[in-house]
C-alpha cells in the first residue's frame, strides 16, 4: 500500500497568519478515492529543514503533496529545496514560461517568469486559476498555498497519476464508543489486542462529557478488523461497560 504524506510550507501557518485549509482537504480527497493519508508536517521558511524533509520522503518512496513556497519572492525556497533534495539544478521550463506568458503576456517579465524556474526534469501541474503551473518530481507533487488553486491540482494529479490505487486497499476502520469507562480502565483489554493483533492499529479517543466515554476501535485489513473488533466488544462487555457501534469507515 503506498504512503502518502503532505508538507504544509510557510512561517505565516506557524505564526497563526494564516490558518490551513489543506489537512482536512487532503484527508477527505483521499478517502473518497479509497486512499488514507499516512503523515503530516508542518515546515516553516526554513530551506535546510524543507531540503531534509524532502530528501527522507524521496528516499522512501512516499507519494507527497506539499503546499506553499513555490512563488518568486525571497521568502520562497520550496523550488530550490526540491531541486536540492533531487539532486538536480534549477532550469527555466519552457512550458511554464509558455502558460505564464499566456496569462500576463508582457507582464510576465521580468519577475513574474522566475515561477516557472522548476527543479531539472520536472512536470507540470496545471493550475487552473491562473496557469502558473505546480510541478512534480519523485512523486512529489509541489503546489500553490492557495487553496483555491491547490486543491484542483491535487485532485487533478491524483486522478491523473493514482486512479489505479483508487479504492483498490483492503482497509477497514471501525470503532465503538465505551460509556462509563475512561481509557485508563480499557488499557490492559487494549494491550491484549494489539497482542493478538499486531498487524492492525488500534486507536482510542476519551471524549469530553458528563460521563467517561471513549472510543476505542481497530484499522487496517478488513476480514481481521472484523475479528478484532468482535474480540473488542466482547472484552469490553466482560469488563462490564456498555457500548454502542460507530459507523465505519
Amino acid at each position: 500500500m503506498r504512503s502518502f504524506g503532505i508538507y504544509i510550507i510557510g512561517d505565516e501557518i506557524l505564526s497563526g497568519k494564516r490558518q490551513d485549509a489543506h489537512l482536512s482537504k487532503v484527508i477527505s480527497l483521499l478517502s473518497a478515492r479509497g486512499l488514507q493519508l499516512s503523515w503530516a508536517h508542518f515546515i516553516g521558511d526554513i530551506p535546510e529543514q524543507i531540503t531534509s524533509h524532502l530528501q527522507a520522503s524521496m528516499a522512501r518512496g512516499d507519494v507527497v503533496f506539499s503546499f506553499g513556497g513555490i512563488g518568486a519572492t525571497p521568502d520562497d525556497h520550496t523550488r530550490q529545496c526540491a531541486a536540492a533534495a533531487a539532486g538536480v539544478p534549477i532550469e527555466r521550463h519552457a512550458g511554464a514560461v509558455a502558460n505564464i506568458e499566456a496569462q500576463y503576456g508582457e507582464a510576465a517579465y521580468p519577475k513574474r517568469v522566475l515561477m516557472a524556474d522548476f527543479p531539472q526534469g520536472c512536470n507540470l501541474i496545471p493550475n487552473p486559476v491562473n496557469r502558473v503551473a505546480g510541478f512534480s518530481i519523485h512523486e512529489h507533487y509541489f503546489v500553490p498555498g492557495f487553496p483555491e488553486m491547490a486543491h484542483p491540482m491535487v485532485e487533478w494529479v491524483l486522478d491523473t497519476y493514482y486512479g489505479h490505487l483508487f479504492h483498490s486497499n483492503d482497509y477497514l476502520e471501525q470503532a465503538i464508543v465505551v460509556t462509563e469507562a475512561g481509557e485508563s480502565d480499557l488499557i490492559d483489554l487494549m494491550n491484549q489486542m494489539l497482542g493478538r493483533y499486531p498487524m492492525l492499529k488500534l486507536f482510542s479517543l476519551p471524549r469530553t462529557n458528563q460521563r467517561r466515554t471513549t472510543e476505542v476501535g481497530m484499522k487496517g485489513q478488513s476480514a481481521l478488523v472484523k475479528q478484532a473488533m468482535l474480540d473488542l466488544k466482547a472484552g469490553v462487555s466482560a469488563l462490564g461497560y456498555p457500548w454502542t457501534d460507530v459507523a465505519e469507515s
